[in-house]
């Protein structure tokens, strides 16, 4: 699309939603069906699904150095993202951004996991999809943190049910309290050992728990026509590298398409986002102001109302620099809190062992999900450990040792070479994933001294682990190592190799929700407290962290908030 448009009519829209993630495939599906003229505005490149997925199909000796990417290269473009430890090589870097292109700095470390381009971070999410309890809506009131919830889960629970129909998570229903329920297509198998687990740690360890991860990978038919590009997961596990299949939940697999067939959908790449244009007479917002990320070019777009799903800390950004007389701090930022209250899961501590059973079972195919193991501290008002607030859970996942091993041990022979042609023991991890709590130190900010090559402030980050977190981390590591203990495991060790913010790629919480406007930016339907047409959407809107996986949480509120707003359009009020 050219984004130089000289005709205001022709750049005006009834709906304009930034970002094309998670949230922003959600905002536009539901905008589009409900009738509105939808202008979707994503930063990076386009990506067309199937054929754009260039390594999909590709072994690792089809792949330049066999996929690894060279040392230098990554010491050069991807500093800050190859120090976390996940694994950036030629079978998926043209999803993840370069560093050395878009730079930040940092005051405490920040671990920035970003991917510019049409579908975002929906082409390599974890797709672990969990919902949210009642008490998880609770604790900041109970626990006096924060903020209170403008909302409970009663009220998101039917979005939750909507959102799980249409993305497919698969999984099992187990009861759980403080884990409800959903709407699931088949649950993937446990592998044997991850059985035997889940039997010794339910039956000996008192409300202890273990049920099969629930992801958002189709095991079965949808409930829902399907627009045709998804089928169910094969098991490849190369799901970084984007499915051809639509095996998994993205935005180019399943929202853009429903958006598309409505005739109501315009996507516009390239276009950089970076002001929200408020206008004093109407008091409401009139547009958006956009960089041509390849021109330079600059242009206005113009709607009746605005989702930024731009990422939580794109979302801020945007928000941030959006200055007027009325909002000399950024649009919607009466409170003093957008920026603040950054959170993100802190993870990377638990413990791992072997089992010496089970030689005889092997498994078929690279399951992309792995066990899960829910909040079993602080569940009721009267908390079960004074050392920590609120709690966690694993993720977990199991398997046996291959032809590998032998190159560490350096043995010859015959009886070396035989013991190669059969698999080894049975591994097992457990790894914790632990709340954080909201703190307004936690923070970013807008430095206007180093800023990009299209000229826009970059992003300075103040955020860190508290001790409650710390405290949190070392029963995480006993827990794990107990429960493997229980099931026969041996060798058994703790790990913890260090908690940064960021890492977790969960970050939350910059423009939180509530219900007082001097103390939150957003009001319970996700629109900021002074300006009724903008609402914030991804993971910015967050007040309290829990210790799920956040996505379906995200994707509930986006269509409930753009269902709100479509009321309120006809009702004239936006």
């Amino acid at each position: 699309m050219n984004l130089n448009l000289k005709s205001r009519q022709q750049r005006t829209y009834d709906a304009i939603v930034v970002g094309s993630g998670i949230t922003g495939g959600w905002a536009a599906k539901e905008l589009s069906e409900k009738g509105l003229k939808t202008l979707m505005l994503e930063r990076g490149r386009n990506v067309e699904h199937i054929k754009d997925y260039t390594t999909a199909m590709k072994e690792k000796w089809e792949l330049p150095n066999r996929g690894r990417t060279p040392a230098a290269e990554m010491e050069k473009d991807y500093p800050k993202q190859s120090r976390t430890g996940y694994t950036i090589n030629e079978s998926d870097k043209h999803f993840f951004i370069k560093d050395s292109e878009h730079p930040y700095s940092e005051s405490k470390r920040f671990d920035w996991m970003r991917g510019y381009q049409l579908g975002g971070r929906s082409l390599t999410w974890g797709r672990q999809s969990y919902r949210w309890s009642p008490m998880d809506f609770e604790a900041n009131a109970l626990d006096g943190i924060g903020v209170d919830w403008p909302v409970r889960y009663n009220e998101i629970a039917p979005w939750y049910d909507y959102v799980e129909r249409f993305a497919g998570i698969s999984g099992e229903s187990r009861g759980f309290k403080q884990l409800p329920d959903g709407h699931f297509l088949p649950p993937m198998e446990m592998s044997h050992v991850e059985g035997h687990f889940r039997t010794a740690v339910e039956s000996k360890i008192k409300n202890r728990y273990v049920t099969i991860g629930r992801t958002a990978h189709l095991t079965g038919p949808l409930p829902h026509e399907n627009v045709g590009r998804r089928s169910n997961c094969l098991h490849r596990n190369r799901c970084r590298r984007g499915c051809p299949y639509g095996g998994y939940f993205s935005s180019l697999a399943a929202t853009l398409p429903a958006a598309e067939v409505t005739g109501n959908l315009t996507i516009a790449t390239d276009a950089i986002v970076h002001q929200v244009i408020y206008d004093q007479e109407s008091r409401k917002a009139k547009g958006v102001k956009v960089i041509n990320r390849l021109t330079g070019e600059q242009t206005e777009f113009f709607a009746k109302v605005i989702f930024l799903c731009a990422s939580t800390i794109g979302s801020a950004s945007i928000l941030m620099q959006s200055k007027s007389d009325r909002f000399p701090e950024g649009l919607g930022n009466d409170s003093g809190e957008l920026g603040h209250n950054i959170m993100d899961h802190h993870l990377e501590v638990g413990a791992y062992g072997y089992h010496e059973g089970f030689l005889d079972k092997y498994e078929k195919g690279r399951r992309p999900n792995g066990i899960y193991i829910p909040r079993f501290r602080n569940l009721d008002r009267k908390p079960d450990t004074n050392e920590f607030k609120r709690g966690y859970g694993y993720q977990g996942y199991s398997s046996r040792e291959d032809w590998t091993r032998g190159i560490a041990e350096m043995k010859v022979g015959k009886a070396a070479k035989e013991a190669m042609f059969y698999p080894g023991l049975w591994n097992m991890g457990l790894e914790g994933f632990g709340e954080c709590l909201p703190d307004h130190n936690n923070k970013m900010t807008l430095d206007y001294e180093n800023t990009d090559q299209w000229g826009l402030p970059t992003v300075n980050f103040d955020a860190g682990f508290s001790e409650n977190a710390m405290t949190m981390r070392k029963d995480i590591a006993v827990q794990a190592a107990e429960m493997l203990d229980t099931a026969g495991f041996k060798g058994i060790e703790t790990y913890d190799l260090g908690a940064n913010m960021g890492l977790g790629i969960h970050e939350m919480g910059t423009a939180r929700m509530g219900k007082d406007p001097k103390t939150s930016v957003l009001n319970k339907w996700n629109q900021t407290h002074g300006c009724k047409n903008v609402f914030v959407t991804d993971g910015a809107f967050m007040t309290s962290s829990a210790c799920q996986n956040p996505s379906l949480t995200y994707m509930a509120f986006t269509a409930r908030a753009a269902d709100y707003a479509v009321r309120e359009i006809k009702k004239g009020n936006l």
